[in-house]
Order: structure tokens, then sequence, then C-alpha cells
């Protein structure tokens, strides 16, 4: 039976993480792409962070980083393609190895939070066993049987949106004062609040978009 697994990973020359440990509140995601390669080394990066010139120093300078392409920079969010060097150590490479896939990545935590198909539990194993073997910290976050997954529309949210989110609501974030601070939900949920406030911004960009917006946002 094929599961879902939500997993957190940290390891210093993980792809970007000198990057992120650089930049305080840079948001990174992985961007989807309807076919892989699992021997590239060159991916595309969404990345929120107010300061260009900043980030592109980061990028530079760090040893993760080969060479890397601005394709598209709007109100401090951009495109890039971004190859990694051969040093650089990939969660990736273990994931197609165990016939898997990565649903969708982004960072967390100076690391990285990725969402898992795979096609067992013995895959799951195999996956962890890479990980550790090449000096990663790997969480478990969340596993979920593929087939009990479906409770309803997604509205384009992961799972990690739609728990923050919740959580926010169901405490009075969202209300008018406010009753639960920023830096509570982040302690409700263990992470900083940093970390909190991308989810929320990003929860709601997916939210919006998936209900209520009828075309992209202008450029």
């Amino acid at each position: 039976m094929s599961i879902i697994v939500t997993l957190h990973v940290e390891h210093e020359r993980l792809a970007l993480v000198p990057t992120l440990r650089r930049l305080d509140g840079a948001d990174i995601e992985v961007v989807t792409q309807g076919t892989t390669d699992p021997g590239s080394s060159e991916f595309p990066f969404l990345v929120e962070y107010g300061d260009r010139d900043g980030l592109e120093r980061a990028l530079e300078s760090d040893p993760t980083v080969g060479e890397y392409e601005l394709i598209e920079w709007s109100d401090g969010t951009g495109v890039y393609y971004i190859e990694h060097t051969s040093e650089t150590e990939l969660i990736s490479t273990a994931v197609s190895d165990a016939n898997g896939f990565l649903i969708h990545t982004e960072s967390e935590r100076n690391g990285w939070l990725v969402r898992l198909l795979l096609p067992d539990r013995a895959a799951l194993s195999d996956v962890w066993d890479h990980a550790t073997e090449n000096g990663m910290q790997l969480d478990i976050v969340e596993i979920h049987d593929n087939e009990t997954t479906d409770s309803g529309p997604s509205y384009g949210l992961t799972d990690e949106q739609r728990q923050t989110l919740l959580i926010a609501y169901e405490n009075g974030y969202f209300v008018e004062p406010r009753e639960m601070s920023l830096d509570e939900l982040a302690d409700e949920l263990g992470l900083s609040s940093t970390a909190v406030s991308g989810r929320l911004r990003r929860g709601m960009r997916n939210l919006v978009a998936a209900t209520i917006a009828t075309e992209g946002p202008e450029q």
C-alpha cells in the first residue's frame, strides 16, 4: 500500500541550506514539475525574500550552488533555476531510488520540509537509511496511507498549511483584536514565528487562488 510521508530534513550541505542559514526570513519552495529527471542537478525554485541583491550574494557564496539563473522577479518573489554542485546532499536521489516521488518541498527551520509519495514502508526505510548514512537529520512529521488521505477538497493547501490556518482560525488569530499572537501560534506549532508567518502567507495565497481568484496576480 502506497504511503504519503512528510519529513523534515537537515544537513549543512543540503541544497540551499547555507543560504537559508544566512538569510533570516527567506522562504524557498521547489517548483513542482510534471516530469523529473532523477539524475538532474538543476531545479526551479520559488524564493520569497525582500532583498534580491542580498539573496543573490548568498547564492553566490553558497557551496551547494553551482550556477543560478533568474527567470522572473516581482515584489520580493523570484523564480530561479539553480544548479547544485557535486558536494550537495539531495534527499531526492534516495526517493527516486525507492521508486517514490517528491510531492512538495519547502524550506523550514534551516532545512527542508518534504512530502513524499512512496510505494510502501520498506521504501521509507530505504530513504531513512540513505539519510542517516549520509549524516542527515531526519524527522518524520506525518505518515498517511495514500488511500485514506482524501478527506475533502484541498483548495491548493498542503497539509501543513491547512493545519496552520485551522489552528490560527480556531484560536482567534484572525479576529480583531487578535486572541492569539503570531508568537503564540508559533509556540503551539513548535516552529519559529518566521516559518509560521511564511506558511500562513503561502496558505492564504493558495486558498485565494483556488477559491475566489479568477486570474493570476498582476506582474
